[in-house]
C-alpha cells in the first residue's frame, strides 16, 4: 500500500508546486515602459526617409493587443520599405507574440523561401530571420526578429525560453517583434540587412540600453 501511495504523493506535490510557481510568476510580473517611444526612431536611416506613420485598424490592434506600436513607410530611390514594431510591456509565460510566418499566410502571402541573416551590431553580431514572400504577383523580402532589453533572437522557441527565464529571475517580460519588408530584388538584400542592423540599435535606444 505504501508503495502505491508514494508515486501519487510525488505527483500531487509536483502539481501543487507547479501551481504555486505559476502563481508566484504571475504576482512577480512587472510592466515596463519604453525609455524612448517607438515614434522617436530616426525618420532617416541609411538614406531611407520616412514618408508617413500609419495607423492600424481597430480589428488588427485588438488581435495583436500591443502596448505600443510603430507602422512606418520609408522610401529610397523610388522603392518602399515598410517597418513594423509591436512592443509588449508585459507578457505571460507560455504566450507568444504573433509570428509573421503564421500571420502572413492568412493575409494571402506565400512564404516561398525562408532563411536567416547574421548582421553586425554594436558589440558583436545577431541573427535575424530573412524570408522571401509573394502575393498576387508581388514579391517581397522580409526581415524580422524578436528584441528585448538584453537580447535579439530570430527563433520563436528561444524567445519563449527567455520569457520564462526573465519571468523567473526578474519578473520582467517586456519584449518586441520587429519586421521590415522591402522589394525582393538582389540589390535590396544587402540594403535590408544593413537597415536591420541599424534598426537593432534604434530599438535598443528605445529600451534604454
Amino acid at each position: 500500500m505504501k508503495q502505491l501511495l508514494a508515486p501519487r504523493f510525488i505527483i500531487t506535490v509536483f502539481l501543487l508546486s507547479g501551481t504555486l510557481l505559476a502563481s508566484i510568476l504571475t504576482e512577480r510580473r512587472r510592466s515596463d515602459s519604453l525609455v524612448v517611444p517607438l515614434q522617436k526612431i530616426d525618420s532617416e536611416i541609411l538614406g531611407w526617409r520616412s514618408e508617413r506613420d500609419e495607423q492600424l485598424t481597430a480589428n488588427v490592434i485588438k488581435k495583436l493587443d500591443p502596448t505600443s506600436y510603430l507602422s512606418r513607410r520609408y522610401r529610397k530611390r523610388g522603392a518602399d520599405l515598410d517597418l513594423f514594431i509591436a512592443y509588449y510591456a508585459q507578457q505571460r509565460a507560455g504566450e507568444a507574440m504573433h509570428s509573421p510566418k503564421h500571420c502572413l499566410p492568412g493575409a494571402g502571402w506565400e512564404i516561398w523561401k525562408h532563411g536567416s541573416e547574421v548582421v553586425p551590431v554594436e558589440g558583436g553580431q545577431v541573427r535575424v530571420n530573412k524570408y522571401s514572400i509573394a502575393n498576387a504577383g508581388q514579391r517581397k523580402l522580409m526581415f524580422y526578429w524578436y528584441q528585448g532589453k538584453d537580447h535579439v533572437v530570430a527563433s520563436e522557441y528561444m524567445v519563449k525560453i527567455l520569457l520564462v527565464r526573465d519571468s523567473l529571475l526578474t519578473g520582467r517580460s517586456a519584449g518586441s517583434i520587429v519586421r521590415i519588408i522591402l522589394p525582393d530584388m538582389p540589390e535590396f538584400s544587402q540594403e535590408g540587412a544593413a537597415f536591420a542592423a541599424q534598426l537593432v540599435g534604434e530599438v535598443r535606444r528605445c529600451f534604454g540600453t
